[in-house]
């Protein structure tokens, strides 16, 4: 029997900044964001330790446009997605690479004031890509719409 593989990477932290919601030249809505996650621990002094990691989020279809209608800076999400790393070249020739979560399902943790209940009753949003490859082993042609 061989052995499988999974790409799926859950986080819990806050929103560092308002969503970035753009479309591809396709139309396609794709939103992204920054997210931070905390570690505490406590060193051998005693003393209170904490690291803040930042993850970049990419949303998709209409997690994408309800990302950006209900996501503001410190609100609390639950993420679940897989990680994946693009490349490029800059302005001056160098291969640059960034590794990003593509979201497939996400909740807003934190409570919502009234204006925002309206129109949802849940935070709850689901992709309807589940992420997986095409036949031919190569990204889904959304993933090379993206603008930026």
């Amino acid at each position: 029997m061989s052995a499988g593989s999974e790409n799926l990477v859950i986080l819990i932290g806050r929103a560092g900044k308002d969503p970035d919601m753009r479309f591809t030249p396709g139309g396609k809505a794709v939103t992204t964001l920054s997210l931070a996650t905390n570690e505490n621990w406590t060193d051998q002094n005693g003393e209170r330790q904490q690291r803040t990691e930042w993850h970049r989020l990419v949303f998709w279809h209409t997690n994408a446009e309800n990302c950006a209608k209900l996501v503001t800076k410190g609100r609390q999400l639950y993420i679940i997605g897989r990680l994946q790393t693009r490349s490029w070249e800059d302005r001056n020739g160098n291969k640059r690479y960034v590794t990003e979560i593509h979201v497939t399902k996400w909740q807003l943790l934190d409570s919502m004031n009234r204006s925002e209940e309206e129109g949802t009753k849940t935070g709850t949003r689901e992709d309807s890509h589940d992420g997986s490859l095409d036949a031919s082993g190569s990204d889904p042609d959304y993933l090379q719409d993206i603008p930026f």
